[in-house]
């Protein structure tokens, strides 16, 4: 019979003490999912996540480093997919990588949030993002793991400086980086 240890959420009031240390975001579990309207109709697609975290003591010295590769978006359409990694979009083949580049992090009434700069084709953007960690329950003898869930809003002028007609300028992205212990 297996067991787990049952997660624990951060949330407001004490919080546990999370292991300081480098930890890698896991390729298979982390992943940018986006949401753009098109002539009212929603756009969906997902980027994978590499990166490290490394958490200090204290946890607000803790910062990250994430990145996505723009040739790996995937919306389900072959096509879509060739025309956001293409030139008018993302331009994967002269910038083959979006990355996140965090601050120290902050403590707020509503949550953990974190300011840093979010780079798109070669240009950096000022991006602050709330965000949630939870540990989940583990497999005994399993290594430990962070989940960290965070939705940002993005412009869409910095994937494109085209004009697409009916293209909303919010691009909303949710990401979820599933971290362990970078041994």
């Amino acid at each position: 019979m297996t067991t787990t240890t049952p997660g624990t959420q951060l949330k407001a009031g004490p919080q546990p003490r999370l292991a300081p240390g480098s930890w890698r975001a896991d390729p298979a579990r982390s992943h940018a999912s986006f949401t753009a309207r098109v002539a009212g109709r929603p756009v969906r697609g997902c980027l994978p996540l590499t990166g490290r975290v490394l958490i200090g003591w204290p946890i607000e010295d803790s910062t990250a480093r994430l990145a996505a590769r723009t040739s790996t978006v995937s919306t389900g359409s072959p096509m879509l997919d060739r025309i956001l990694t293409g030139p008018g979009f993302l331009d994967a083949g002269t910038f083959p990588e979006i990355t996140f580049r965090s601050g120290p992090l902050a403590w707020v009434p509503a949550g953990w949030r974190a300011a840093g700069h979010l780079q798109i084709k070669n240009t950096e953007h000022e991006l602050t993002c709330q965000f949630d960690l939870d540990i989940p329950g583990t497999q005994p003898g399993g290594p430990p793991r962070i989940i960290i869930t965070s939705d940002w809003d993005i412009d869409s002028r910095w994937i494109t400086s085209q004009w697409v007609p009916a293209l909303d300028h919010h691009i909303s992205m949710k990401c979820t980086i599933s971290l362990e212990p970078d041994m």
